[in-house]
């Protein structure tokens, strides 16, 4: 809506990026738990998996904060400028 369309596809993309890692470690859980129950048990550390998709999904939410608060702080300049050469209201 902005207009910053490589910000809003690369938040986008970081977003889904994070959320399919911690869908796949989820995934990977959920096999092995199945595993165990059927006797089939083999276990391997899955735990990075879950934690890099938690932390880019972050880090997607942290641009998006960032890309928003440099959004309202063009608007307030360019609202404050346009507003320069009109006299104060009184109340």
């Amino acid at each position: 809506m902005a207009g910053r369309w490589v910000a809003g596809i690369g938040q986008l993309a970081v977003a889904v990026a994070g959320f399919l890692l911690v869908v796949a470690w989820f995934l990977e859980v959920m096999i092995q738990y199945y595993g165990q129950v059927t006797g089939d048990v083999v276990t391997h550390s899955v735990g990075w998996i879950g934690g890099a998709g938690a932390i880019l999904f972050v880090a997607s939410w942290f641009w998006a904060l960032a890309t928003s608060v440099s959004l309202l702080r063009e608007a307030k300049a360019a609202g404050n400028a346009d507003l320069s050469g009109t006299p104060p209201k009184l109340s």
